[in-house]
């Protein structure tokens, strides 16, 4: 097998394989990529069971077709401190050697029969919908999936498919993000739980947010399909909490907020608060917003800002990194606050289509 290639092009496409590959995997095998020479190109497999990966390396020079299968840290590490703008592969027997100018590394190879088999992607009856539009309904969600031990399947992210809108849903209990977007389903519905892991490597994986993907579920496993990348990720098996009985309707309370400026008061009051008592009142009057932290080892902070709210006076206390948390992923300059009242959720509307609810805390008076 002989290759030459762009080297930031084989460097990224490492890369994605290097999240997808573990440190310590199960079986040694795990810890190796495998490379696929053939007269359409190059393309890098890795898997740690549960997630997937084929990537296509661009423009990639196939000299000689072969199948390799070598140690992915190791090579991802190499070429990234390479210099030359082309890297060069060749391998032969039980040694692969990475080669850019006048550096070279030569690594071991292992048996090729040895690694696992990997699906490719199925094309019929997927989904497609604009990738900007996928990765931002990732990172809307995500990161509010649980990672403390429990309920394994609040570990993934809920994904629904029905009246042509996907909606994706995460939730640890203390919180939950919703976000949707519109998708040609053709009437079709799905429903099922996806690794937070192997969404968050769909979204890397798309490198123009203007390209159409497929999105495609296959008995256990879901599968998506970008200009240069195959990705797959098993599905999780359980019960996604009822995230409707959730939302709250329209609350009594409705305050409108310059999301900039509200970020930045509650990120200043948030500092003297600490790990054992991490909350921040909002006192809500006539136009104006008034936030209080306070800390018994550390002291208290208050600011204000000017906001839309035209009803009676109410507070309500949140944990303030559960709430920036949702409006880092805000793509609008206004933001929406509903709430019945102090112990009831708070629901954040961030977004035409993007609702983040927070369970309230209750702080002494």
């Amino acid at each position: 097998m002989k290759i030459t290639c762009q080297r930031e092009k084989l460097r990224e496409a490492l890369s994605i394989i290097n999240t997808v590959v573990p440190a310590r995997g199960a079986k040694p095998i795990l810890e190796n990529l495998k490379l696929v020479a053939t007269d359409q190109g190059l393309e890098l497999v890795g898997t740690d069971l549960e997630v997937s990966a084929r990537i296509t390396v661009e423009d990639a020079q196939v000299d000689e077709t072969g199948v390799a299968v070598l140690p992915c840290k190791v090579a991802l590490d190499f070429v990234r401190d390479l210099n030359s703008e082309t890297v060069t592969i060749s391998c032969e027997e039980e040694k692969c050697l990475i080669k850019g100018d006048t550096d070279q590394c030569e690594l071991v190879t292992l048996d090729v029969d040895e690694f696992p088999v990997i699906s490719h992607f199925e094309e019929k009856g997927a989904f497609g919908l604009q990738g900007g539009n996928f990765s931002q309904l990732v990172q809307q969600t995500a990161f509010a999936a649980a990672r403390d031990a429990g309920r394994y399947a609040m570990h993934g992210v809920l994904v629904e498919i029905a009246d042509d809108e996907v909606k994706l849903v995460a939730t640890d209990g203390r919180r939950l993000a919703l976000g949707s977007q519109p998708i040609d389903a053709k009437g079709k519905k799905q429903s099922a739980i996806v690794p937070t892991k192997g969404l968050q490597l769909f979204a890397r994986a798309i490198e123009d947010p203007l390209d159409q993907i497929k999105l495609s579920f296959d008995g256990n496993q879901v599968g998506i399909r970008t200009q240069n990348a195959q990705l797959f990720a098993r599905l999780i098996d359980g019960d996604f909490p009822s995230y409707s009985a959730v939302l709250p309707e329209a609350g009594e309370h409705l305050m409108e907020a310059d999301r900039e400026l509200f970020s930045q008061k509650l990120r200043l009051v948030a500092n003297v608060t600490g790990d054992e008592a991490r909350a921040v009142r909002l006192t809500l009057s006539k136009g104006k917003l008034e936030l209080k932290g306070h800390s018994a080892g550390r002291g208290s902070a208050d600011a204000q800002l000017e906001v839309e709210y035209t009803g009676e006076g109410s507070e309500i206390a949140f944990n303030p990194d559960y709430v920036l948390d949702g409006l880092k992923q805000c793509q609008s300059e206004t933001i929406r606050l509903e709430f019945q009242q102090q112990s009831s959720p708070g629901k954040f509307m961030l977004g035409e289509n993007y609702i983040y609810i927070v369970m309230p805390i209750t702080i002494d008076a």
